[in-house]
């Protein structure tokens, strides 16, 4: 197995942790963000208002759809996915449309 090569980061760590040792006050500026990171206050205040979003993707739905895995014929799937963003949704609403007229037994 060939070896693999990290490559270097341009982040001087030994001044980084000679830094960190010394606990001196972080450099900061009016335009260098919402809060001065050397008052611890400010800081707490801060993220006890902070709004955490989530992260990329679709939000949480109110109520969770099980992940259906099924085949149905390719003209029906092109005709759904030719309708644009939202096919699997209204798919969703004409199996549901199906349901409420009551599906017959063939």
């Amino acid at each position: 197995m060939p070896k693999t090569r990290i490559k270097p980061t341009a982040t001087d760590w030994d001044r980084v942790k000679r830094e960190a040792l010394q606990d001196a006050p972080i450099a900061h500026g009016v335009a260098d963000g919402p809060y001065d990171p050397n008052d611890a206050a400010a800081v707490a205040a801060y993220w006890q208002q902070a709004n955490i979003k989530r992260g990329r993707g679709r939000p949480a739905g109110a109520v969770k759809r099980p992940t259906l895995n099924m085949r149905v014929d390719a003209d029906v799937l092109e005709t759904f996915k030719a309708t644009g963003q939202g096919w699997q949704t209204r798919i969703n609403a004409a199996l549901r449309e199906a349901v409420a007229q009551g599906l017959s037994k063939a």
